[in-house]
């Protein structure tokens, strides 16, 4: 077993933190992590091989995992428009977040 000491956080796409699984196409892209890794995203975000796993690490000590809770209509709005994306696309893949119906 490793017998190291983390001190932080590996929130990851599709978890309370941070529910959107698109963000793992950001990640992947930046990362260059089908070319690197042989890792593959499918159309619905899942990863390829089933065994990998992919995060934003934050090493502070500080660092505490958190919930994003419900949100608003505004929130959805104000965050489709930064991702350049559709109302529609944002909603289904943040259906599990919405406040509203």
């Amino acid at each position: 077993m490793i017998k190291e000491k983390y001190q932080g956080i590996r929130p990851a796409p599709g978890y309370p933190a941070c529910p959107d699984h698109t963000e793992k196409g950001t990640l992947f892209g930046l990362l260059n992590a089908t070319a690197e890794i042989s890792v593959n995203l499918t159309e619905h975000y899942a990863m390829f091989p089933a065994a990998a796993v992919s995060g934003f690490y934050f090493s502070h000590p500080e660092s505490r995992y958190f919930g994003l809770g419900k949100i608003d209509k505004d929130q959805v709005e104000s965050y489709a428009k930064r991702k350049g994306q559709s109302l529609d696309i944002t909603e289904r893949w943040l259906s599990p977040n919405l406040k509203y119906a």
